[in-house]
């Protein structure tokens, strides 16, 4: 249930209501907009019967119920977009974020060499893993702790956030120590335990869909995240298993649009991990630019013919400055062309 509280409700009278909310059975989330205060009440065991109660009590000016079953991520919950901060940057602010770097940290000169092209390119975000979750148990792991202090050494020195995968529930306060943004990967999406964990942190979240996750299994994976009390979650789509050979995976560009109607949260593509393959990378980033998406995350290595893993779909650096390019001209044009239908 959404109880929206009157614009002249004082803190008192909104107090009172998430103590009742909570007295019954519910979790109370309330969220201060410029206008009003929204008390979100979730679970309890009893139906929701008993919340409509709640319209009798002072400072209240109406119940709204939330039919879906995703409750804090649906636009039920919140109507205007939330917008993911990381430092100086701002993902879901109309804006167009780029995340880029290396699948895997390999060393030191790999890093900081991967970590001055994307900043030279305009990169916001550099990517590279540090816990990397291999089909085979004989594949390069990553380089672990080893890995996050080289991640923040390479944000000292360019002063680019970082955003880095967590595998395992045990790890998240290490990473979370070292990183600006938590990544959970297409085969953590359902770790309930993991998205748990993740959901007590305060730093953002990056979460990817899996392989064989619907869109509404993927939502759910990110309530188990806000419930827990993280709002601040990115969603990615990075293309899902079909019966195509001809790429890696099929990238659902439509999920864009579909994820931009049913939630709040910003969503961005990966189009490295979707078709794995360099070359699809660029007209694909293009796509997820003109469907409306936030943001892209891509792999880029010095050389990625000797990359420890991935690099079929990492781009060069002289690739990679022509994404960006071609991403400003892009938006530019975009901007132009909304400015003139407004």
């Amino acid at each position: 249930m959404i109880i929206v509280m009157k614009r002249n409700a004082t803190e008192v009278q909104i107090d009172h209501v998430v103590h009742w909310v909570e007295s019954i059975g519910y979790k109370a989330y309330h969220s201060k907009g410029t206008e009003q205060t929204v008390v979100k009440a979730i679970g309890g065991e009893r139906g929701g019967e008993e919340l409509k109660y709640l319209a009798a009590l002072s400072g209240v000016e109406k119940v709204v119920p939330i039919r879906k079953p995703y409750k804090l991520t649906s636009r039920e919950a919140k109507a205007e977009d939330t917008i993911v901060r990381i430092g100086d940057v701002r993902v879901g602010d109309g804006t167009f974020t780029v995340m880029a770097g290396p699948c895997s940290i390999e060393s030191e000169e790999q890093l900081l060499e991967s970590a001055y092209i994307a900043k030279k390119g305009g990169a916001q975000i550099l990517r590279g893993g540090a816990f990397k979750p291999r089909t085979s148990p004989y594949s390069f792991q990553g380089m672990e702790e080893d890995g996050l202090k080289l991640l923040a050494k390479a944000r000292e020195k360019t002063g680019m956030p970082v955003v880095t995968e967590v595998v395992n529930p045990a790890d998240v306060d290490l990473v979370e120590a070292y990183a600006d943004i938590l990544q959970v990967g297409a085969r953590n999406v359902q770790n309930f335990a993991l998205l748990k964990k993740i959901g007590q942190s305060r730093k953002p979240v990056l979460l990817k869909r899996g392989m064989m996750t619907t869109i509404e299994e993927l939502l759910m994976s990110a309530e188990y995240i806000l419930s827990a009390g993280n709002e601040q979650v990115i969603l990615c789509e990075r293309g899902i298993r079909t019966f195509e050979t001809a790429t890696r995976n099929t990238l659902d560009i439509s999920a864009v649009p579909v994820l931009k109607e049913l939630t709040h949260l910003p969503v961005v593509i990966d189009p490295s991990h979707a078709t794995g393959h360099w070359k699809y990378v660029i007209p694909l980033s293009r796509a997820a630019l003109a469907v409306g998406a936030d943001g892209i995350i891509v792999e880029m290595h010095p050389q990625p013919e000797k990359a420890f893993c991935d690099g079929a779909q990492s781009l060069k650096p002289e690739t990679f400055y022509e994404l960006m390019e071609e991403l400003k001209r892009m938006e530019y044009l975009l901007r132009a062309t909304e400015r003139v239908l407004v």
